[in-house]
């Protein structure tokens, strides 16, 4: 007697590895290229961040066992005198240093791209040169510069009849916070040349075009046209230095370490002689005034976004 024929029994559905789903593999993805990074930030800026935020309350050289003191940092700190002064030349620098970098920058970058100059390329490596330095390269060149005995710059004035002697520029109360605008601007103009060149290289010919036909000189239009155009480009270079010259010191650290009698002393340069310099060691009174430098640092960006126009202009 035949056996009745029985039904096929159904595949067992083949269990697809997690690995494959194409959800998870952008997860890994995401994971893998996002993890090193965010992980180094979480441990190199903002745990310590937020470390000093708690050190801003003790007395605390680094060795001995730290004393919770509250409020008295910062009540020593709005009776600094030193921290006042710091703060004073960080204004001066604030107000030259991006006005001054945003505008040469601007009249090179206009200057190359509406002058079609054949030599356009190798100006924008000649001006992109010092971005290639190290802070430190730049404020040994610029010492050079400003040496008494044989600096560039007496050098020079004695060409045009003028001798200062062996007047040293680093050297003089009256010179010194002045002479670091130079190198902090030279540094820095090239970056954003080729930033705005490469903004204005956008703007459509036809504007330009127009407006020559309507008789506009170069400055109407590079007032009138280029700068409204890249605005957003501009707002964001002059945050950027802004906040620069609020918080940087490397250059001040090298060139003068503050002096002569504190007349370069910045902000940051101040706290990070409290924190690690020579004579003391208070990392406690130093980190009340990174909280006062974070303070500044917000109410500034606040300050450029309030004055300078964000509206995006279409053409």
């Amino acid at each position: 007697m035949a056996k009745p024929e029985t039904a096929p029994r159904p595949l067992p559905a083949i269990r697809t590895s997690w690995l494959r789903k194409e959800k998870t593999q952008k997860r890994l993805f995401v994971l893998l290229a996002v993890g090193p990074c965010l992980f180094g930030y979480l441990l190199f800026t903002l745990y310590p961040n937020i470390l000093s935020v708690y050190y801003a309350f003790l007395n605390w050289d680094g060795l001995t066992e730290p004393q919770f003191v509250g409020l008295d940092n910062f009540l020593r700190l709005f009776q600094d005198p030193f921290v006042w002064r710091a703060l004073s030349h960080n204004l001066l620098l604030m107000l030259t240093i991006p006005a001054l970098t945003v505008g040469i920058s601007l009249f090179l970058a206009y200057v190359l791209i509406n002058k079609g100059y054949r030599e356009a390329p190798f100006y924008k490596v000649l001006f992109f040169f010092p971005n290639v330095l190290a802070t430190v390269v730049i404020a040994l060149l610029w010492a050079f510069v400003y040496d008494g005995s044989y600096g560039m710059l007496n050098g020079l004035l004695k060409l045009v009849g003028i001798d200062n002697g062996e007047f040293y520029w680093l050297g003089d109360s009256r010179t010194a916070l002045w002479a670091l605008l130079p190198p902090a601007i030279w540094g820095g103009v090239g970056f954003y040349v080729i930033i705005f060149m490469n903004a204005m290289k956008a703007i459509p010919p036809s504007l330009y075009e127009s407006a020559i036909l309507d008789g506009a000189s170069h400055m109407t239009r590079f007032v009138r046209i280029t700068v409204p155009l890249i605005q957003p480009i501009v707002r964001v270079g002059m945050l950027f230095l802004v906040l620069g010259s609020l918080k940087g010191f490397e250059m001040m650290l090298i060139l003068t370490n503050g002096g002569p009698s504190g007349a370069t002393d910045v902000i940051g340069l101040y706290m990070f002689n409290l924190a690690f310099g020579a004579e003391m060691h208070n990392y406690g009174y130093a980190s009340a005034i990174g909280m006062l430098l974070f303070v500044i640092l917000v109410g500034a960006k606040l300050l450029v976004d309030r004055l300078s126009p964000n509206e995006q202009i279409e053409y």
